[in-house]
């Protein structure tokens, strides 16, 4: 039987805890890519919160989160962080299909997103869930590519999108 986590919208008392969390997580690629940890700069949670969109936690307290932002009619998967204490057990999973959930209900017909193409825990990872890459991305999606092109140095990125 599949576990149940409480998936919920990040309240005031979440945000504080973001940036350490993501902080945490972006170490697990910075060890398996052997690069330099300051090419990840973690964002706090209430400049997060601040961006058009909406920003989801799981369980209490808060051990991960997703932001989707929403921007010239799309909803784009901008960060999904799990605590690695608290990973491999479908937090990840139940953050995703609760924005996919949630960007339905607000009219959006898929999900986006950029990921790290060769990193176990990305690319097939967001497969699994019915993402698929995309060859030839444009707009906000291409526009995302570019400001992640730094990323590139240490291992190539896709786009990728969910249709429902």
């Amino acid at each position: 039987m599949a576990r149940v986590y409480d998936v919920r919208p990040a309240g005031p008392a979440d945000l504080p805890l973001l940036a350490a969390i993501e902080s945490a997580a972006d170490a697990l690629v910075t060890d398996l890519l052997a690069c330099d940890p300051a090419l990840f700069d973690a964002t706090p949670g209430e400049r997060r919160d601040a961006d058009p969109g909406f920003l989801l936690v799981v369980d209490r307290p808060v051990v991960g989160f997703a932001q989707v932002l929403e921007e010239e009619g799309t909803a784009h998967l901008q960060q999904l962080c799990v605590h690695p204490e608290h990973g491999r057990l479908g937090r990840g999973t139940a953050l995703v299909e609760a924005c996919c959930a949630q960007a339905a209900v607000r009219g959006y017909d898929a999900l986006t997103l950029t990921t790290f193409r060769d990193v176990s825990f990305n690319r097939p990872f967001y497969e699994r869930l019915g993402f698929v890459v995309l060859d030839q991305p444009g707009g906000v999606l291409a526009r995302h590519l570019r400001d992640e092109a730094a990323y590139d140095a240490v291992s190539p990125r896709v786009a990728m999108r969910r249709a429902w």
